[in-house]
């Protein structure tokens, strides 16, 4: 079937996208790349990043926190490296970019204006340094600022990250009104788990997987309905239906994650449902 669909001028082959941070930097190999019509790749900052100290990763029930910390070899590696591998593997590549300043964002943006790359995604979930680590998507005006200011050195897709965290509304509008072409919705929600009682040891993170679907989709439903701007759904997709219900409450495409960490080969097994659920439910016809 034909499953094309349009974020501005991006033009996407199937509905699917593989989600930052869930698939590394195409160091290993990945099935069912055939089902998915662009790759995010993880956070990528100006400077080599080494991440947290372990531990990074902690299960919860229905879902996964994790604390990896940003990890990635900096721009410059990313782009020697890394990208010619990751443009190997068939589908479009959009790079989410960290930083923390609106000075790094800019530069990161000039780097990947003429790369080989569709588009960039802005985490705004990063403390702004600038603002005594007070994270971007707090407030509208920072992120009005920080699209804004991208938006003049990348010509390409831009996408934004909400932050689960914050108003999301307001710094919804505040991207829309600066000329992003489209939402992530969204970013992981802050979650904790106990890793030992003796010592007790803690580990901060963001929670991923099952238990955010409500959650998100509820943000997805209830934006849609207020700004112009497509959104790409992200949060607890693990099955075919799953995909439909964010389309149906409004979305235009729908980032897998924490799924392939569960199974590898969730890709195909998750397009199927798909496939199979829009067909029977007649929406081609």
């Amino acid at each position: 079937m034909n499953f094309y669909v349009k974020i501005g001028d991006f033009e996407l082959r199937s509905p699917l996208l593989l989600a930052s941070g869930t698939w590394g930097l195409g160091e290993k190999e990945i099935s069912g790349l055939e089902y998915i019509s662009a790759l995010i790749t993880k956070g990528v900052s100006k400077d080599p990043m080494p991440g947290n100290p372990p531990p990074r990763l902690a299960e919860a029930p229905c879902g996964l926190i994790n604390s990896i910390g940003l990890e990635n070899p900096g721009v410059e590696t990313f782009l020697k490296e890394y990208l010619p591998r990751i443009k190997k593997l068939g589908p479009k590549v959009i790079v989410n970019l960290h930083g923390e300043s609106i000075e790094d964002f800019c530069y990161l943006a000039e780097r990947f204006e003429n790369a080989d790359v569709s588009g960039i995604e802005l985490n705004i979930s990063c403390p702004n340094v600038r603002k005594g680590g007070i994270h971007f998507s707090e407030s509208a005006k920072d992120v009005f600022e920080l699209v804004n200011e991208v938006r003049k050195r990348f010509s390409k897709l831009l996408i934004v990250k909400l932050s689960p965290r914050s108003n999301v509304f307001d710094i919804a509008f505040a991207c829309e009104e600066a000329g992003a072409d489209a939402l992530t919705v969204a970013n992981t929600y802050p979650a904790l788990a106990v890793v030992s009682l003796k010592p007790f040891k803690v580990l901060l993170g963001g929670l991923s997987g099952p238990a955010i679907k409500p959650l998100t989709l509820r943000l997805v439903y209830e934006l849609s309905q207020k700004v112009k701007l497509p959104i790409i759904a992200s949060g607890g997709v693990m099955t075919g239906r799953d995909v439909v219900e964010y389309l149906a409450c409004g979305a235009t495409a729908v980032q897998v994650g924490t799924a392939l960490l569960i199974d590898p080969l969730g890709i195909k097994k998750i397009y199927k449902e798909f496939e199979e659920l829009y067909q029977e439910l007649e929406w081609g016809s």
